[in-house]
């Protein structure tokens, strides 16, 4: 497959137009896939044709040949078992194996045995990267081009995964492997992700035959909703429950599990915790270490973590570290106050950072105890894109804040600094540690055109076949790559027919062959980058960048491409993109540019598209929803984590919602219905069996509406009447919100503001209990509704 695609690089990388390239690239595909199955004899069409008796049937089995049961596909032989950990929102200079100053004890211990590769690329954003990983396509290939949240009804940019393009794991399941997904499914279309499915856009769906974790970008990780499989996991009563050690806890079962049942089976055991997204939160004893560490602040953090990456030989000698992003302030700028909340903030995300290192530590440990543990490839990488600037220039307390085109301001944030990290906020650090976690690049998660946003550490160690402990590899790759290099290591041939579906060719080349050559030349001559209107293009040793806007600016206007102001690097020679030669070289530019529209129609990219928070209202956007033009909806007890895209959209219009309810003689207490959680939302819940309503006005203010009066035994109907006060098309107005009983007023209150664009992050609605975390801090989920609940149901008008 190598040749094949190689070539087709040539005709990209020489222009022709998008169509020859299509054609070239299909050509060698197909010859390729030939080459492969004859080499491997793995098949190119999947799945295996059934069973078919090959002897004689006579009319008995006396005359019969004897019996020929088929047997259980097997791998190819020797084929290793594959463990791929993916954190998130993870930068260059972050974790102490690439010079940053968090702890990174497991990627340390594979980095000694295995390989650190230091020009390895994402996307800018999880989902785009995450898809882009488990097909081996370009995120826009696969209609990734942004997450599911702000997706639009453009090709390259639906969020559904096209079926051309299997995963990594359907194959591998296909040709004998078992697979697990633990962690973060970020790229399953939200509309699709309530208890009605379609689920063939799930993780098992996408080939794992288990999965354990959250369906969102990210999650809380004291209260998450998760799922088992297609079930939801019931809420821990564990006072010490911790997410990332539950998702590690079910890593390890499931592989000792599988490897007692199948010991001949190999498996692919793909790991993607939440961290180090947002919210940064960790139990006390990890942040502690860490406490004064970060005293001195980012611009001489980025100064240390330079020097040590020079140390460690993850950046050439002769590199440069960048200037600080524009916009982003300096260290001593700041007021005392300022740097004691900064620095707090920086010594939580350490801790943070450091937890989960640890947590894949034991699921690396759990494997290597395993018989034949050595042939097993472990791939650790370090974040899904750079570390993320959406807490904002002053830092964040609920990030729900920013996508909802809100700032936050220090001085508020100041005030909760003793509970931050903990369960009653979503926090989130400073943009400029963003950038100095980034070290030593320019920019962030988000900005596509630079490699702060795009360049992430990846170490990858097998025992049984590497034996360079502790090297250092600096061919280009992106994360395309890795689905060719696994198949090409385990000798299994890309399908050309999948589950009955011609397959587009896989866009990634395989890098094999830097395994055991650290001189070898890098085979991936030719990348676009792109994201929100930021671009890249990558060829032969230079790259030409395009910012369009800072991360930590929530709204997006004045974009015009044709103004666009672009960049010119020689990154052979300049690792760190710190000298633009666009006014040196304009022929060189221009060709770069010709070459960024060429791939971009290529892959689906067009039409570029630069909004940004508005893209995340579903309704103005136009994403589907399966309630269709509904504007009445009746739910019943157990109905729970319904997503907020399958969830009645009460965003800026009116609605009422009524509730028929029992009160049993001694009274009751619980929630009844309630939307979203703690960053944002609402709640009608019952205490002391008087009726109560909780609006969550994005954890800043918290209007609470109760009755004067307990209700009576017996049956009971509840409404809670929202009228919103802004006309069609106008966001966030006030509304005024009058709570009745049986028909009567019984309480009233008004509310100033109301959440305009997105009501909360990962929770839905449920009925009869909270599942998530709680709207307000007077109760603890689940907060289970103690008397009866006949319906609930919701009116939009």
């Amino acid at each position: 497959m190598i040749p094949a695609i190689n070539l087709m690089r040539g005709v990209t990388g020489s222009v022709a137009s998008a169509g020859l390239a299509t054609v070239a690239l299909t050509f060698a595909f197909t010859g390729s896939v030939l080459a492969q199955s004859a080499s491997t004899g793995t098949p190119s069409v999947l799945p295996r044709s059934d069973f078919q008796f090959s002897g004689t049937v006579g009319r008995t089995i006396l005359d019969s040949d004897p019996p020929q049961f088929p047997q259980p596909v097997q791998a190819p032989q020797g084929a290793p078992n594959v463990v791929l950990i993916l954190l998130d929102d993870a930068g260059y200079g972050q974790f102490a194996t690439f010079g940053g100053g968090i702890a990174s004890p497991t990627m340390d211990a594979l980095a000694a045995e295995g390989l650190r590769f230091t020009r390895f690329h994402t996307t800018a954003l999880c989902s785009p990267t995450r898809a882009a990983l488990m097909t081996g396509r370009n995120h826009h290939s696969v209609a990734a081009g942004v997450i599911a949240e702000t997706a639009t009804g453009y090709e390259g940019y639906t969020a559904i995964l096209p079926r051309n393009a299997g995963t990594v794991a359907e194959v591998l399941r296909q040709n004998g492997y078992m697979t697990a997904w633990i962690g973060k499914n970020h790229n399953t279309p939200t509309w699709e992700a309530s208890a009605a499915g379609p689920f063939d856009r799930w993780a098992n769906g996408l080939g794992f035959d288990y999965f354990y974790g959250f369906n969102a970008g990210d999650m809380n990780h004291f209260n998450p909703i998760l799922y088992e499989n297609r079930n939801l996991v019931p809420t821990s009563d564990d006072p010490d429950y911790y997410l990332t050690t539950d998702l590690a806890d079910h890593a390890v079962d499931w592989v000792r599990k599988v490897k007692t049942i199948a010991p001949d089976r190999p498996f692919f055991l793909y790991v993607a915790p939440g961290a180090t997204h947002s919210p940064h939160q960790v139990p006390e004893q990890w942040i502690e270490p860490y406490r004064g560490k970060f005293d001195a602040g980012w611009d001489a953090y980025r100064e240390q973590a330079f020097a040590r990456q020079k140390e460690l030989g993850v950046i050439p000698a002769e590199a440069e570290l960048t200037a600080r992003s524009d916009g982003l302030p300096a260290w001593d700028t700041l007021n005392a106050d300022q740097k004691r909340l900064y620095a707090r903030m920086m010594e939580i995300f350490a801790g943070y950072g450091a937890n989960v290192d640890h947590e894949m530590g034991r699921v690396v440990e759990a494997v290597k105890a395993l018989p034949g543990a050595e042939n097993t490839i472990f791939i650790y990488i370090a974040g899904d894109n750079g570390s993320s600037a959406e807490g904002g220039i002053e830092g964040s307390v609920n990030e729900n804040l920013f996508f909802n085109g809100f700032p936050e301001s220090w001085q508020e944030n100041l005030k909760v600094i003793d509970e931050l990290g903990g369960p009653k906020h979503y926090n989130h650090f400073p943009s400029a540690w963003a950038h100095a976690m980034n070290t030593p690049f320019q920019w962030t998660k988000q900005v596509a055109s630079h490699f702060g946003g795009t360049r992430n550490p990846m170490i990858v160690s097998w025992p049984a076949r590497i034996t360079e402990g502790g090297g250092v590899r600096s061919q280009f790759l992106h994360t395309i790559d890795i689905v060719p290099t696994l198949y090409d290591l385990i000798g299994i041939t890309p399908p050309a027919e999948l589950n009955g579906v011609p397959q587009k060719p896989i866009e990634g080349i395989s890098f094999a062959h830097v395994l055991d050559d650290a001189g070898a030349e890098g085979r991936h001559k030719v990348q676009y980058f792109e994201m929100a209107g930021a671009r890249g293009i990558y060829e032969d040793g230079w790259m030409a960048s395009a910012m369009a806007f800072a991360p930590w600016n929530p709204i997006h206007t004045g974009y015009d491409v044709d103004k666009q102001e672009w960049e010119l690097y020689n990154i052979d020679e300049d690792f760190t993109q710190a000298h633009d030669l666009a006014a040196e070289n304009p022929e060189k530019l221009r060709q770069m540019q010709d070459l960024w529209w060429a791939e971009a129609a290529r892959h689906n990219v067009l039409p570029l598209d630069w909004r940004a928070v508005e893209r995340l209202n579903s309704e103005e956007m136009g994403r589907p929803s399966l309630a269709g033009d509904a504007t009445s909806f009746t739910y019943y007890p157990g109905q729970v984590a319904l997503p907020n895209d399958a969830a009645p959209r009460i965003l800026n219009r009116s609605w009422t919602l009524t509730a028929d309810i029992d009160v049993p003689e001694s009274g009751a207490h619980g929630m009844i219905a309630t939307h979203g959680g703690l960053v944002g939302g609402y709640g009608l819940y019952l205490r002391d069996s008087r009726p109560t309503f909780v609006y969550n006005y994005l954890a800043l203010e918290r209007h609470t509406i109760t009755a004067p009066d307990p209700l009576s035994a017996g049956k009971a109907e509840l409404q809670v009447d929202f009228a919103y006060h802004g006309a069609a098309g106008e966001f966030g107005k006030p509304a005024t919100v009058t709570l009745k009983v049986n028909g009567s007023e019984v309480a009233k209150g008004e509310l100033p503001k109301t959440i305009p664009i997105q009501i909360s992050l990962g929770e839905g609605f449920d009925v009869g209990e909270d599942v998530g975390s709680a709207v307000d801090f007077t109760y603890t989920p689940p907060f289970a509704f103690t008397g009866a609940i006949e319906q609930v149901k919701v009116d939009l008008r």
